[in-house]
């Protein structure tokens, strides 16, 4: 169970730095849109890192239990 909470917890952090980049990207167009899909990778990214933190939370918890 360790090692799978640990993978989630990688592919987790992965996540954010995905969107974070997508956002970063998105960010430097001028037109609307751009600045809508910015918000979009920008609200994915929060909810990505809520993600990653509750995992590492819980993956130290199981290991110390160990």
């Amino acid at each position: 169970m360790l090692y799978v909470l640990i993978a989630l917890t990688i592919l987790a952090f992965l996540f954010v730095l995905f969107t974070l980049i997508m956002g970063a990207k998105n960010m430097g167009g001028k037109t609307e849109g751009a600045r809508e899909q910015s918000n979009i990778w920008m609200r994915r990214r929060v909810l990505g890192q809520v993600i990653a933190v509750g995992l590492l939370m819980l993956t130290v918890y199981v290991k110390t239990r160990m």
